[in-house]
């Protein structure tokens, strides 16, 4: 006693893309495979040009540059090593990187905190910030807080970092 295949329906639908295919399965299976053909090539050109960062390389490439202790975040390397930049960029980093990991509350930092652990008066922690929004490597939020951008991530994480390792004698 055989059995025929039962008819088999497949629809897919990915954003503005729907598409419903039928037939036996190894029809619909070629159909299928045929339609990933010609969309992956549109998906892996995304995916390449958008920019994304994975939290765990992150914290990988920021071990012995920052940590976290129960009072909150500490940047490891001596200050005389820092610019005022790399200092603003790296207690963002590590403010985006505690509230990821859930250690911290909001993701953001006013400029009167920002002040207060870069250690210089209030013009030059603006004149800073400035520098950096305008870099955009830093934005400032609707509640007039400042948090690192995507491309703010990606720079330190591929320009940055190393160079603050390598002037800092950090071996990786």
């Amino acid at each position: 006693m055989s059995e025929e295949p039962q008819g088999l329906m497949v629809h897919i639908r990915y954003k503005d893309i729907e598409k419903t295919l039928s037939g036996n399965p190894e029809q619909v299976w070629l159909l299928l495979n045929k339609f990933f053909e010609e969309l992956l090539p549109s998906f892996d050109t995304a995916r390449k040009l958008t920019l994304s960062v994975d939290l765990k390389t992150l914290a990988e490439d920021s071990e012995k540059v920052l940590a976290f202790a129960s009072e909150g975040p500490y940047i490891l390397v001596p200050r005389n090593k820092l610019t005022d930049n790399e200092t603003l960029a790296l207690l963002l980093l590590a403010n985006h990187m505690g509230h990821r990991l859930g250690k911290i509350q909001v993701d953001g930092l006013p400029k009167e905190e920002l002040q207060a652990k870069l250690g210089k008066d209030a013009k030059i922690t603006s004149t800073r910030l400035g520098e950096l929004v305008k870099n955009e490597m830093v934005t400032k939020t609707v509640d007039d807080t400042y948090k690192i951008t995507t491309y703010g991530l990606v720079q330190l994480q591929k320009d940055i970092l190393p160079r603050i390792k390598a002037r800092a004698s950090i071996l990786t």
